[in-house]
């Protein structure tokens, strides 16, 4: 079991490698180490924390706000907690979950690049990685978790703490940080803000599906006996997790592609049809699985474009590859998989009881998004100061130039779309 769990979580590694990529390459060349830096900073700073309060949270709260049996076992100076030769299990599943929570951390970099304060990014990516995914987690996929006892919510990938809470809360945050100077014209029109190495955000992006395999492996658990069952502990297997991650690719590749034929929207349709699958991703008959993924490609380049309408700079379309993708994965399951059982003594799955989970998901991103970069930007510590945004945060903040040489400081022009 432990070196299963040890090589899920090195894949999971390669998703924060693929981010560092998409988010550099996407950035212009003034800004382009500062969104590597701000990754791996938040990492840093996410992992020790994660091991302070995100294990426990996840053990206390799967019945809500009160306190659970057990709890303990999460704290800190527990004996679960460290080296412990008759524990195989504690420390492998809290490093896969961390990395979980890592991921939710990079899904918010992306949208806020170029313009976000260091300082504040790392704080959001705290709360977010190390507190909130993990209580939505504690919700919906702990196996005493309530949605799941109550509701008969499914959501075998993560879909909704991960991918949807990361998603909303990123929205939230957009709203209070505002647009990257030169995003929007005086009379609404949308200027393109080129990536200064598109291939670099492309390659990027494929890691990022790379290291899932590795996150989905880590969705299983590997029981002693060679049994492999659901984070609930349902029966299931890596078969069914092979055919429908891979249909899923497939069907979010064309479906994006057959809307927008474009690179950057096609690759990030392959995460977003892998990520509509995830909730059912046990049960999906693979061409059910297809049509899902299909939907969901099709549906992220829609969604971008909207928000841009509505004046919100998304840089990377992560609300929609991620937020909308995830809420999309619950409801999905809940039309397709309606009326399936669970184990015994829990309620099936049901439409009403997936639409449930993905409101909660949600509004657990959303608002906490909102009123925490309220705060900071209340404060004046959200967002860089306009004449740092023009020279490049790179200049202050890192403080170096990616290619001193070869690119233009500016990193390329807005363009009118």
């Amino acid at each position: 079991m432990e070196i299963y769990y040890w090589w899920c979580m090195t894949l999971m590694f390669l998703i924060h490698a693929g981010f560092l990529a998409y988010e550099m390459g996407a950035s212009r060349a003034k800004n382009a180490l500062a969104a590597g830096v701000k990754n791996i900073l938040a990492l840093g700073y996410l992992l020790p924390s994660f091991f302070l309060v995100g294990w426990w949270i996840y053990g206390a709260f799967p019945a809500g706000f009160s306190i659970a049996e057990g709890a303990s076992l999460g704290a800190p100076w527990s004996e679960s907690m460290g080296p412990n030769v008759a524990d195989k299990g504690t420390g492998i599943f809290w490093a896969a979950f961390a990395m979980f929570g890592a991921t939710t951390a990079s899904i918010l970099s992306g949208s806020l690049i170029e313009r976000v304060r260091l300082s504040a990014y790392v704080m959001m990516a705290v709360l977010l990685g190390a507190v909130l995914w993990i209580l939505g987690a504690a919700w919906g996929w702990h196996p005493d978790g309530w949605l799941l006892t109550q509701f008969g919510y499914h959501d075998i990938g993560a879909a909704g703490p991960v991918h949807t809470v990361a998603g909303m809360f990123a929205l939230g945050v957009l709203i209070n940080l505002g647009a990257r100077i030169g995003k929007f014209g005086p009379n609404g029109e949308i200027n393109d803000i080129p990536a200064h190495s598109m291939p670099m955000a492309i390659i990027g992006l494929m890691l990022i599906i790379v290291g899932l395999f590795g996150f989905l492996g880590g969705c299983i658990i590997y029981n002693v006996g060679g049994d492999w069952t659901t984070i609930y502990g349902t029966p299931t297997n890596l078969s069914a997790f092979a055919f429908n991650a891979l249909i899923g690719f497939g069907g979010g590749v064309i479906g994006a592609y057959a809307i927008s034929r474009d690179p950057f929207w096609m690759v990030s349709g392959a995460l977003a049809g892998i990520i509509s699958v995830a909730a059912g991703l046990d049960l999906y008959y693979p061409p059910v699985a297809f049509a899902v993924a299909f939907a969901g490609g099709a549906m992220i380049p829609i969604t971008g474009r909207a928000l841009n309408k509505l004046g919100i700079d998304d840089a990377v379309g992560a609300v929609s590859v991620h937020g909308f993708a995830g809420i999309w994965s619950l409801i999905a399951a809940g039309i397709f998989m309606h009326g399936y059982p669970n184990m015994e003594g829990l309620p099936d799955i049901t439409f009403l009881g997936q639409l449930t989970g993905a409101v909660v998901m949600a509004l657990l991103g959303f608002v906490p998004g909102y009123l925490f970069s309220l705060v900071l930007k209340r404060a004046g510590i959200l967002r860089v100061p306009p004449e740092v945004e023009h020279m490049g945060i790179d200049a202050v903040e890192v403080p170096s130039k990616a290619y001193p040489e070869a690119v233009p400081a500016n990193g390329g022009q807005a363009r009118s779309t």
